[in-house]
């Protein structure tokens, strides 16, 4: 068992300082060989701050690292990659220009490579963790989870013998995610020790033998998994029951559901190559529509079509109808002026700028609509702005100007729907609103998204997460290979229903 093997790595009262602000403070933290040991906590609850550290990316303030007993330093990600410390990030460490056989091989290369042999190497490693991936191949061609294999092969090509996942299943299908437990059971028999960082709950109860639970940068539990039910989980991460009201059934006796509705959108056979397929839809003024289906499904296609960022066939296209006028946008700004936000899946790559502030993005959001545009900024508008949203949303920074980037994910997305809110649409579009971020922070967007349809405006929220759907919609949308092929009232839709018509 995994509890009875001395730890491969161990952090003794650690602490990391920021400005005489406690990242972390004295946490003593361990993991064993052939141990899940899952990592929870809210956004800036100390996770990222700790896994690096141990992964050699940032250093201790204070405190003691040992690998095998033994005290260590790592100078560097390459230190703890040497002792057979491996970190698999979010965001991936892949070199999309590069092949996956030369990704396999970075920062293990010789002075003379012959790509064929590299190939040979890379194809025999990937074949004996039963990783399907063509060594040849670009990454930037390769999906989501095709690129984590890649990240484990290469992790495990330095011998790694702890794994720190950051959200892996992120970007994940369902198939794809039962594929990837597979792997770390896997690699668990193989004696690899886990450290496993997810706001997935549910799979750190499934996969864990042990959770620690991190608050305000201290250690505030660490139990054998089966000791913790989400409840006890959730209360231990916040300090205080969070009401599951935000995982039930949405109400549907919104004013927004009675007497006459004022269709906003409406989607008619709209077709774009082979990824959306005489897609229909309509979306009412008031109302909340989700739209589920598996990745691949269409749905942030069709989204994208919407707002102009692409573009359906110019012949048998089909047609988009804005409050009953014909639209064709050629850029995503004709449809920011007609009144339409699309939030991105993606914070890091779409949602903001993440050298600049707070109040600099929101501020932007405004100026990028007709009416916000002007000759001279403003500073009285953009704090007036900021603080309105800053409280709305409830948005939390060291100091009001900390870059984005040194925010938690979780108010990272509050700024994100803060900046596309603040144009005032009458169409809102988000796009998995709820993908890494922290269960104290659900609650807060998924109140936003009420708020938006009370006040009036249409909403379609695209989301993978069916808790999600079934919470915050009144009409369910579920979308399979380019088309719309089942809808649900939201009030006797059930997983197993949507799941059903996503996949049959």
């Amino acid at each position: 068992m995994p509890d009875q093997k001395p730890p491969i790595i161990r952090i003794s009262s650690g602490s990391k300082i920021y400005g005489g602000v406690h990242a972390i403070e004295d946490v003593d933290f361990d993991v064993r060989a052939g141990e899940v040991h899952a990592l929870v906590g809210e956004n800036g609850a100390g996770k990222s701050t700790l896994s690096k550290s141990i992964a050699g990316t940032i250093k201790l303030t204070h405190g003691t690292i040992e690998v095998d007993g033994v005290p260590v330093t790592f100078e560097s990600p390459a230190d703890a990659l040497r002792q057979g410390i491996a970190m698999v990030y979010q965001e991936t460490s892949l070199v999309p220009t590069m092949t996956v056989a030369q990704n396999i091989e970075l920062g293990n290369e010789k002075f003379y490579n012959r790509f064929r042999l590299l190939n040979i190497k890379a194809q025999q490693h990937l074949q004996s963790r039963n990783f399907h991936v063509d060594p040849a191949a670009m990454v930037s061609s390769l999906g989501a989870a095709q690129r984590q294999m890649v990240e484990i092969a290469r992790a495990l090509r330095f011998d790694a013998r702890v794994i720190i996942f950051d959200e892996p299943t992120a970007s994940l299908t369902p198939e794809e995610i039962l594929h990837f437990f597979h792997l770390i059971e896997d690699l668990r028999r193989h004696g690899v020790g886990i450290i496993y960082i997810s706001h997935a709950l549910e799979e750190s109860l499934q996969i864990a033998d042990r959770i620690t639970v991190l608050r305000d940068g201290r250690v505030i539990a660490c139990k054998p998994a089966a000791e913790f039910d989400r409840d006890s989980l959730v209360r231990a991460m916040v300090g205080r029951d969070v009401s599951q009201s935000h995982y039930a059934k949405a109400d549907h006796s919104a004013d927004g559901q009675k007497g006459v509705r004022r269709k906003v959108l409406s989607v008619e056979n709209v077709t774009m190559g082979s990824a959306v397929k005489n897609m229909s839809f309509s979306v009412y003024a008031g109302e909340v529509v989700a739209m589920s289906g598996l990745i691949g499904s269409g749905r942030t296609e069709i989204a994208k079509i919407v707002c102009g960022e692409f573009k359906r066939n110019l012949i048998n296209g089909g047609m988009i109808y804005l409050n009953g006028k014909p639209v064709r946008y050629r850029v995503p700004g004709q449809a920011i002026n007609d009144g339409i936000v699309y939030i991105s899946e993606d914070r890091k790559v779409n949602g903001f700028f993440e050298t600049m502030t707070v109040d600099d993005n929101i501020y932007l959001g405004r100026l990028a609509t007709r009416l916000g545009r002007r000759l001279f900024v403003s500073r009285g508008e953009r704090q007036s702005l900021a603080d309105a949203w800053v409280d709305k949303l409830r948005i939390a920074a060291t100091h009001r100007d900390a870059k984005i980037s040194e925010l938690s994910g979780g108010n990272q997305q509050k700024v994100m729907i803060s900046k596309s809110l603040v144009q005032e649409p009458d169409l809102v579009i988000f796009d998995e609103p709820t993908r890494g971020v922290d269960v104290g922070t659900i609650p807060v967007i998924h109140q936003a998204i009420r708020t938006l349809a009370d006040e009036g405006k249409a909403v379609l929220v695209i989301s993978s997460y069916l808790p999600e759907v079934l919470s915050v919609a009144d009409r369910i949308l579920v979308a399979r290979q380019g088309r719309i092929v089942e809808e649900f009232d939201a009030a006797t839709a059930t997983e197993d229903k949507i799941m059903y018509a996503a996949i049959h």
